[in-house]
């Protein structure tokens, strides 16, 4: 028997929405293989100068997060223990500087992140760019964004540039009560009040994904502004969700 029904005598009202979400953000045309093969011969770039012609950007992100963190009076902290477990660093931090809103911390950590390598195939005699695994500088911008609220995003230093963001349904969802004017108030990663659960309910079902794009697009924009260059926007896709099996209830 569900808990709902064991109890619903108890029970003011129930919600579901969506619970932990990460996105992955990929730039169409450079994000394969063959892609950037085909990339690099449009802008007359020789295969074998990919690390150079790479190099500049990790370069220009580098510069671009040391500029945020400086505009922010944000010290952005390199995580060396690769089994810290990160949100607990990044509440210890916030919890110290006392910010709130916008953007809250930085973390930096050396980790693996796909790529590509130089091939020259003697057989055929072509000249091409193959799929990788390497490691490089990750910076993780922590934020309180006004449509997403508590979440991060990850931003790699070396091409194709792919992104890792996540945002907590939950917190989607309480932003849109706010905005309405709706009483709420969460324990933790629960509603443990909800001041109209119809209406609580109706905005979950009706999540706007065009919105959250935008939304995506707008932190890509700040944290890596190098996509420009390639003349692509990110294109936005699950990678992970913990979906509406989540129920919160409410006890009277």
């Amino acid at each position: 028997m569900l808990l709902q029904d064991r109890y619903k005598q108890l029970i003011k009202g129930t919600t579901s929405c969506f619970d932990r979400i990460i996105i992955s953000g990929t730039l169409p045309v450079i994000c394969f293989a063959e892609g950037m093969t085909g990339y690099l011969y449009s802008k007359s770039v020789r295969i074998f100068d990919y690390p150079k012609f790479a190099e500049p950007y990790k370069e220009e992100l580098r510069a671009n997060a040391e500029a945020i963190a400086t505009e922010n009076d944000i010290e952005i902290e390199f995580v060396r223990n690769s089994t810290a477990r990160k949100e607990d660093i990044v509440s210890k931090a916030i919890a110290k500087n006392g910010k709130t809103q916008g953007l809250l911390y930085i973390l930096s950590a050396m980790e693996a992140c796909p790529t590509y390598k130089p091939w020259h195939d003697k057989k055929t005699g072509k000249t091409y760019l193959k799929g990788d695994i390497g490691k490089c500088l990750h910076y993780y911008f922590y934020f309180n964004d006004p449509e997403l609220g508590f979440g991060y995003i990850r931003v790699p230093t070396w091409c194709p540039f792919r992104l890792q963001l996540y945002f907590n349904g939950h917190n989607v969802l309480q932003k849109q009560l706010r905005q309405r004017a709706i009483q709420s108030s969460m324990v933790d990663n629960a509603f443990h009040y909800i001041e109209d659960f119809h209406l609580a309910q109706e905005l979950s079902d009706k999540l706007d994904v065009a919105k959250l794009h935008k939304a995506f697009d707008r932190l890509a924009e700040l944290y890596c502004p190098v996509h420009k260059d390639f003349g692509q926007v990110y294109h936005w896709s699950i990678m992970q969700r913990i979906c509406k099996g989540s129920v919160n209830c409410i006890l009277i």
